[in-house]
């Protein structure tokens, strides 16, 4: 038993229970014992390629979503120029304070693995109770994050409702700091209207106290620079 087949097991459970499967329903999906997926889950046994493809897809989730980055893994197979911000780290938390239900949404993001050009497949799990099973959230969105000369721009989509994008805009992220604001932006349906705010980026967990609260609600001052640039800026 090893801790990467134990994060597995971990993540499909927690899928399968998203999706409202039981052992034996999954284990026919994908022609396999009910004791077997029973192992895979804790991390007994481990998982050939072939069988974690058809997992994921029984489970409608991007095979990525499945694996698992140590947090503070290796990124030496990252460009040369990835910003002192996000380097040296697989995994990061935000913030945003959502008005409408007077509540904090937290966000976790996982940098998958450089694709194409400066690309890095990204995931964002939105609107979770528990840190311990932040898959189980309320949207899980997935993309690609670029970095530019003085700006990240992570572009993402919601994984079950496709016609809903979202976009971070980060400044600065050459600037090695615990944290970083950025500007969020996206459609939502609830109502069904373009949004944009502020998010908070960290490579820590916050306290979700009223001091992080407050820091995201939209100031005064930020209502001046709304009027005095008719533009709604994070800086």
């Amino acid at each position: 038993m090893t801790e990467i087949s134990q994060e597995i097991g971990r993540r499909i459970r927690t899928f399968r229970k998203m999706r409202k499967l039981t052992l034996d329903e999954l284990a026919l999906i994908i022609y396999k014992s009910k004791s077997t997926i029973s192992k895979y889950e804790k991390g007994e046994i481990s998982i050939d390629i072939e069988t974690l493809y058809d997992i994921a897809a029984a489970l409608s989730v991007n095979i990525e979503q499945l694996l698992y980055y140590k947090k503070q893994a290796s990124t030496a197979t990252y460009a040369k120029n990835v910003p002192s911000f996000f380097s040296h780290i697989t995994q990061f938390y935000a913030y945003i304070y959502d008005g409408r239900s007077h509540q904090l949404i937290r966000c976790v993001f996982e940098i998958l693995f450089k694709a194409e050009s400066q690309q890095f497949k990204t995931m964002m799990y939105m609107n979770f109770k528990d840190y311990e099973t932040y898959q189980n959230c309320e949207n899980t969105y997935w993309g690609y994050m670029e970095h530019f000369d003085a700006l990240t721009n992570i572009i993402l989509t919601n994984q079950d409702s496709p016609m809903e994008k979202a976009s971070i805009q980060i400044l600065a992220p050459y600037l090695d700091t615990d944290t970083k604001w950025g500007l969020f932006n996206g459609f939502s349906s609830r109502p069904m209207m373009p949004i944009a705010t502020k998010i908070l980026i960290s490579k820590k967990r916050l306290n979700e106290d009223d001091e992080l609260i407050n820091s995201l609600k939209i100031s005064k001052e930020d209502i001046r620079l709304l009027k005095l640039y008719n533009m709604m800026s994070v800086t």
